[in-house]
């Protein structure tokens, strides 16, 4: 098994993360762009600038979780002076698997936060508690897979949380709130 050092070497940059995006990259872009700190993160934040942790974020492109988590993720880590790496989920089940979700599901994106030894600091994912809130609520009026109207109705759940994903600043901040909390 390979330490978490390891891991964070074998990561992928961020450029060299939203470069090989074929999926969600113009939304990961977007939210990127629009979404900034306040001047109180920057101050909560300027206390871990010294700590020097580094993040391996398992994930990837088409998850839309990934496309809303790390944007926001990545300026924190900016700000923080946290280094970033970036592990493809399917490529790196030998490491999803020590983070699974509920101890079952692979669920992603999962931001691990190690020192500069290579130990776990903290771990956070998939989604913020609100987030998920937001999803069950959703989820809950969703006809069982069985149901013949379960395509149709799937497709429209996702187009709605990739809607509010990408435009629901109330929604960026309980996950920024909720990643520096974690780190902090």
């Amino acid at each position: 098994m390979s330490s978490l050092n390891d891991w964070f070497e074998k990561g992928l940059t961020k450029q060299e993360y939203i470069g090989n995006m074929k999926t969600h990259k113009d939304s990961l872009e977007s939210i990127y762009e629009r979404f900034k700190l306040t001047e109180q993160d920057k101050v909560e934040l300027a206390s871990i600038k010294g700590e020097n942790l580094r993040a391996i974020i398992l994930t990837a492109d088409w998850c839309g979780d990934a496309m809303v988590n790390l944007p926001i993720l990545m300026r924190i880590a900016e700000e923080a002076n946290i280094d970033t790496r970036y592990l493809i989920r399917d490529e790196n089940l030998e490491l999803m698997d020590q983070y699974l979700t509920n101890g079952t599901a692979r669920s992603i994106p999962i931001l691990i936060f190690i020192d500069q030894n290579g130990e776990e600091a903290a771990k956070w994912g998939p989604r913020a508690p609100e987030v998920q809130s937001f999803v069950d609520d959703m989820r809950s009026t969703m006809p069982a897979k069985e149901d013949p109207a379960f395509d149709a109705r799937f497709k429209l759940f996702i187009e709605s949380v990739t809607n509010r994903f990408t435009t629901d600043e109330a929604l960026w901040k309980h996950i920024k709130e909720d990643i520096i909390n974690t780190i902090r």
